[in-house]
């Protein structure tokens, strides 16, 4: 048989052969996508959320949220006595919740935020919600109307604090009022829809003594670490994503002095210091003409002349990381501030070229001085399967040893395995050896144990 013939044959075949209706019809981004069940009661809401709006429009008392929120309760209970008296009394009660969310809230995922077991939010489109709870990752029951319904959760959330989102920029960093950090992406960029991401924050900031119970360190590591801030030493706190750099960030700041000045420099505001005085800097992104940005490295070159005791860049990710390293070699020791890395060798690794992204033809070495004579210790967090976040480095950037930095672990977690239930098995360890800069520490008047430095468990 010719090969015309055959290719003949096997086309006949293909069109002969069924596809089934679901995969032709299916978009392929909505493959895995469940549509949620309607609403019963959606038109009711829908009524009930404009009187109510409409309602409060006319009332121009500015009263606090929580009278606001007493009175829009009151005011849905009695429509709903009007439009909706056959619905049971636990319905009504369920649709009033809705409407104080919707209205003064932020929508569906308004009681998620308010859950202190849930420490992140993931809406990725409107029929799919997952939290963090316990640091593990399970999907919810909370799901939107539709995209328009999300984008304007966003819009609530952004418009405060000055920020924008739309096709010209479909990416924002924001905050909530209590500080809970919030990222958006919306479509063209998003395929399953308008997506946010809200890692919440602890009302009451986490301490020291936390995170030893949560077996995040060990008291000896945490009395440690205490020193070296007191002691002005320059701190670097790395991790990938969701590893707590953050919370320890917070932690490590509360041993600042409270008679010492401080200013803060983040994309969007989230740190919780304790003391009175601190100044609190925050970038700002271009306006619809792509002027007017305010970038993390402006802001650090502009903290240099605020008379800063002490810096803290909540994270560097760019070129600020020059400018950072030296204010830290200029006078402002006890700096602080956090970068994604996988472990302290990275964290320098990824230094380096964040200065190159500074625009500087700088040597490597001349770059690898700057970084050793800047920073004093790098902590390594990491955020483990089970669901912990555990410090697993404690390590000391001890100098130049010809062209490469030299470091010295003082601390480290080593994992030994699993147990049945999943959670990880390990021990923190010292190495024996005590920092060098640990004169800089009697210096301040610090007098540790020395013992906490011995080559065994901690």
């Amino acid at each position: 048989m010719s090969l015309l013939k055959r290719l003949e044959q096997r086309a006949t075949k293909k069109e002969e052969t069924p596809v089934p209706r679901s995969l032709k019809d299916r978009n392929p981004v909505q493959a895995h996508a469940v549509m949620p069940k309607r609403d019963p009661y959606q038109n009711l809401k829908n009524n009930l959320h404009k009187k109510v709006i409409s309602e409060l429009a006319l009332d121009n008392k500015e009263d606090d949220p929580e009278q606001t929120s007493k009175k829009i309760a009151a005011l849905v209970s009695e429509l709903l006595e009007k439009e909706g008296g056959h619905l049971p009394r636990h319905e009504k009660q369920l649709i009033a919740a809705e409407i104080v969310d919707e209205a003064i809230g932020f929508g569906p995922i308004t009681p998620l935020l308010k859950d202190p077991d849930i420490s992140e939010v993931m809406v990725n489109g409107p029929h799919q919600v997952y939290v963090e709870r316990q640091g593990r990752l399970e999907k919810t029951d909370v799901c939107f109307r539709d995209n328009n319904h999300v984008l304007h959760i966003i819009e609530k959330i952004v418009a405060p604090i000055g920020r924008r989102i739309d096709e010209s920029m479909p990416m924002v960093d924001a905050r909530l009022p209590d500080g809970s950090r919030v990222n958006a992406i919306i479509p063209p960029l998003s395929l399953t829809g308008p997506t946010v991401t809200i890692r919440k924050f602890f009302r009451d900031p986490l301490e020291i003594d936390d995170l030893v119970s949560l077996n995040t360190l060990t008291p000896s590591m945490a009395a440690f670490l205490e020193a070296c801030v007191k002691a002005r030493m320059n701190v670097v706190v790395s991790g990938g994503t969701g590893s707590g750099k953050t919370t320890t960030l917070n932690v490590l700041s509360s041993f600042i002095p409270s008679d010492e000045r401080i200013v803060t420099i983040e994309d969007a505001a989230e740190l919780q210091l304790r003391q009175e005085h601190v100044v609190t800097l925050e970038s700002r992104p271009p306006n619809l003409e792509g002027k007017g940005a305010i970038t993390i490295r402006d802001l650090v070159r502009n903290a240099l002349r605020m008379r800063p005791d002490r810096i803290i860049v909540g994270e560097v990710r760019s070129g600020e990381a020059l400018d950072m390293l030296q204010a830290m070699n200029t006078g402002h020791d006890g700096s602080l501030t956090t970068g994604h890395a996988n472990s302290p060798r990275d964290m320098l690794s990824r230094l380096e070229t964040m200065v190159l992204m500074a625009g500087m033809d700088l040597p490597v070495r001349a770059i690898r001085d700057q970084i050793a004579s800047a920073i004093d210790l790098i902590i390594q967090q990491n955020r483990f399967r089970d669901g912990s976040r555990k410090i697993t480095h404690i390590t000391e950037v001890q100098g130049m040893e010809g062209d490469v930095i030299v470091l010295q672990d003082l601390f480290v977690f080593r994992q030994t395995g699993v147990d049945e239930n999943g959670k990880i098995r390990g021990q923190f360890m010292a190495s024996g050896i005590r920092p060098k800069f640990y004169s800089r520490l009697e210096e301040a008047g610090i007098t540790l144990d020395h013992s906490i430095f011995s080559p065994s468990l901690v």
